[in-house]
């Protein structure tokens, strides 16, 4: 099965029609979503529980891991070691764990995570935590896919069950990662989308956010991608697309092309809300 989806529910009224809509309505067109609260802080409880009672049971999260767990948060200031820090990030996700609505935990890593003897450690301890859940790998770092350590990257990725991301995002000249459409995982892959505008990526300014992922795939790219995609699903249960060039709005509009291109309908979904007449 392959699900499309996008980031965040709440931002793309090219889908819903609606300038700002709920988890509910967003579940009524896709049955994908990638969530990025957690990332952030880690959320109580009772929300995560609230999110997977206002989907249908066919419905799955990417749900990106707390930013502490990532090498990106000050986790230290709130939790005494790294096992309470992973164990309250689980408690707080075991209502979407227990429901069986989550594809993967999405553990995005910095441009910085590059490879390295104690990188690869860490990964063999996030797997040790994680025991047999889902995971998503997203590397940032260009050296985990150069010719001296892809196959390695590829055979590590395998033994401990990650599925490696199949990231498209602009080839900038310091730190390329390439479009690396490969199964590490038969159960699960998942792609994420950012565009490919490498000014925007490489912006340092107040104003990154806004032109880090402003991009709209044209028609050749879409197809290219689909190709990819179709590919994949050949080879894995289930492949979960992202888009996430989002920065201008055109994340829906690519999604729905995608759709298109690969002639996918989507049953069991939440109801749309009827009109009076």
């Amino acid at each position: 099965m392959i699900r499309l989806g996008l980031t965040s529910f709440n931002e793309h009224d090219k889908l819903t029609g609606k300038k700002r809509s709920t988890l509910y309505e967003y579940a009524g067109y896709l049955p994908l979503v990638e969530m990025d609260t957690a990332y952030y802080g880690i959320p109580k409880q009772d929300s995560v529980r609230e999110w997977t009672k206002s989907v249908p049971e066919n419905f799955r999260f990417v749900m990106k891991v707390y930013s502490g767990i990532s090498c990106q948060g000050e986790w230290q200031q709130y939790y005494q070691n790294e096992e309470e820090m992973v164990n309250a990030f689980l408690t707080s996700m075991a209502p979407m764990i227990e429901s069986g609505k989550l594809f993967a935990f999405l553990i995005q890593f910095s441009g910085t995570f590059a490879c390295t003897k104690e990188n690869v450690q860490y990964l063999e301890k996030i797997r040790h935590w994680f025991k047999d859940l889902p995971i998503a790998i997203e590397l940032r770092n260009g050296s985990w896919y150069t010719a001296k350590y892809i196959k390695q990257t590829v055979s590590f990725m395998k033994n401990n069950a990650f599925s490696l991301v199949g990231v498209d995002e602009p080839q900038i000249p310091t730190n390329p990662v390439p479009f690396f459409p490969y199964v590490t995982n038969e159960r699960f892959v998942l792609f994420r989308f950012h565009g490919r505008n490498a000014a925007g990526w490489m912006a340092n300014d107040k104003d990154w956010r806004k032109k880090r992922t402003l991009y709209h795939y044209n028609s050749e790219e879409i197809a290219e991608l689909s190709e990819a995609v179709e590919k994949v699903a050949r080879e894995a249960k289930e492949v979960g697309v992202i888009f996430n060039n989002n920065s201008g709005g055109d994340a829906a509009e690519n999604l729905l092309e995608m759709k298109a291109a690969l002639n996918l309908e989507y049953d069991h979904l939440n109801p749309k809300q009827m009109g009076l007449f």
